[in-house]
């Protein structure tokens, strides 16, 4: 499997499938990189993206309204249950075939990673949403419509999960 390509064990019956795909195809990117920034590793991603997308498949009759919404909501849930049941240690895989980068690449990664090791540290809610918000982009009131709780509370957790994210960075320099 490549990285961001999922596939589905199952079989679609043939009345949901062109609807269950045209879904699939137009989120799964979207999905993947919700799930990869709320676990920090492509491999738990995958997974979860997979059940997000298996969860799709079974509530399609039930599925009404936006389903980009419904679907950040699932995945955030999904990661969320993924994240309690292991510990998620981030780390910057050394490849041996990898060929010497700029050193402003480098520097990149390793913020990157450094975000990643932050946000494993925040709780769910914060980083739901800091993720959601910071990084996916939407709206406030978006992510108070996925997470189910009101625009101040998102406000609220983002602040404080912004404050412990800069704490966390100022430690690990």
């Amino acid at each position: 499997m490549h990285a961001g390509e999922l596939t589905l064990p199952i079989r679609v019956a043939a009345e949901s499938q062109p609807n269950f795909e045209e879904l699939m195809a137009a989120h799964q990117q979207r999905v993947l990189r919700t799930a990869y920034r709320l676990l920090g590793r492509m491999e738990d991603a995958q997974d979860a993206a997979q059940e997000v997308f298996l969860r799709l498949l079974r509530n399609m009759d039930r599925l009404d309204g936006d389903p980009a919404a419904w679907l950040y909501r699932v995945t955030v849930n999904v990661c969320n249950d993924q994240f309690r049941r292991k510990l998620v240690v981030v780390d910057a895989p050394e490849r041996a075939d990898q060929q010497p980068r700029a050193d402003h690449l480098i520097e990149m990664d390793e913020r990157k990673a450094l975000l990643m090791a932050g946000l494993a540290t925040l709780a769910e809610r914060e980083r739901a949403a800091v993720v959601l918000r910071d990084i996916e982009g939407l709206t406030t009131r978006e992510v108070a419509v996925i997470l189910g709780v009101e625009e101040v509370t998102v406000r609220s957790q983002i602040c404080g999960a912004r404050m412990k994210l800069a704490k966390y960075v100022r430690g690990a320099r």
